[in-house]
């Protein structure tokens, strides 16, 4: 049985460690921006790795923030994680494609390239490199009810993007907000029908297992969380996005590419923590987060990029990303959902074929930066 919540107020918030390591975060990175010779590739390197790290830490403290204050309010817990925190866990990413969208006007580089890169690159390592470290760590068991609903739904999302994209090589506003549209009744149909989600969950064994309370901060604190950790976050995908178009330039490849690995890995670190954290307690939390964010990123994240800037992939961008990024994405997850299939269950094989998905699609994008295939 749970313990009952503790309330913490503003004057303990500063001695909390997620607020500590994302201040520290934040002042290393504008020290060393200061001093660092931001031409030369290992600066950049140095000061991408901190960005990212920035990105992940801050929107684990607005998550933090946001959950407070849902609980406060007398939120329900699951509704919270079906909101709060998918939403949450997919901040990197929405922050990041929005901001490459923000620097379209201005920016010398592909960043329409990077933004689409960065979307297909999250749900890729999700599903290949993220869930292959989870079935690792541990079999994890799915539902069938969940398998047809949500990883039909995960699968349709991406399939759909990929044709908005196949079909014009452009996402208008119109199309970006038909997908935050998509992802609305998404979340309203899930929490219309939360109980039938809790209920199939518990038939299954997947529900959460009574636990440690969640840290529960005072009103006050709560909002210093958010506004501070979106704040911090914001912060760190704009650098994040101008360190990613300097280092596609110096190492002369496409922002697609550094948005398929560099920025997906980097973003989908949320996932990966949560998803190992949780796989002892819940396995249903564990895969749920991976495959809610993989609905989130292609709908809800790429849909208000487009919405704040259309977003038109190049014609280099086009080639590779058409012809590699989104068949690699689509299969990864087919592949996926047929090993889910497979007795409703993840085993350690299937985790370690999963992570070898993700080595061949690295292989083949070396292939391509070389002229062997897909040369542009």
């Amino acid at each position: 049985m749970a313990e009952p919540d503790q309330v913490q107020g503003l004057p303990k918030l500063f001695s909390y460690n997620a607020f500590l390591l994302t201040a520290s975060l934040f002042l290393g990175l504008l020290l060393l921006e200061s001093i660092l010779d931001k031409n030369a590739l290992s600066a950049i390197g140095i000061l991408l790795v901190l960005a990212i790290g920035l990105l992940v830490s801050s929107a684990d403290f607005f998550i933090a923030g946001a959950r407070s204050l849902a609980k406060r309010a007398g939120v329900a817990e699951v509704v919270i994680g079906l909101t709060v925190v998918s939403i949450g866990t997919s901040l990197p990413e929405i922050l990041v494609t929005a901001s490459a969208a923000y620097d379209i006007p201005t920016s010398s580089g592909d960043v329409a390239d990077l933004a689409v890169g960065s979307i297909f690159g999250s749900v890729l390592v999700q599903i290949t490199l993220i869930l292959g470290i989870v079935a690792l760590t541990r079999p994890i068991r799915v539902g069938p009810e969940w398998l047809r609903r949500d990883g039909m739904l995960m699968l349709g999302a991406n399939v759909l993007l990929g044709i908005l994209i196949w079909t014009g090589t452009r996402l208008g506003r119109v199309e970006g907000g038909f997908l935050v549209l998509a992802y609305v009744w998404y979340v309203v149909w899930l929490v219309r029908h939360r109980k039938e989600i809790q209920e199939d969950a518990r038939e299954q064994g997947l529900e959460p297992q009574a636990g440690e309370a969640m840290s529960l901060w005072s009103t006050g604190a709560s909002i210093v969380m958010v506004v501070l950790g979106l704040g911090f976050a914001l912060f760190a995908a704009h650098h994040l996005v101008d360190l990613a178009v300097q280092v596609a330039e110096k190492l002369s490849v496409s922002e697609a590419v550094i948005g398929t690995t560099i920025s997906g890995i980097g973003t989908s670190l949320p996932e990966l923590t949560i998803a190992l954290l949780s796989v002892k307690k819940s396995e249903g939390v564990a895969i749920g987060t991976l495959v809610g964010s993989n609905i989130t990123d292609p709908t809800l994240s790429i849909g208000i990029a487009a919405l704040v800037h259309p977003l038109e992939v190049s014609s280099g961008g086009w080639v590779i990303t058409s012809g590699l990024i989104i068949p690699a994405t689509i299969v990864s997850i087919g592949v996926a959902l047929l090993f889910m299939r497979t007795n409703y269950r993840f085993r350690r094989r299937e985790g370690a074929m999963l992570i070898s998905l993700y080595l061949v699609f690295l292989v083949l994008l070396a292939l391509q930066r070389n002229g062997i295939i897909l040369a542009t």
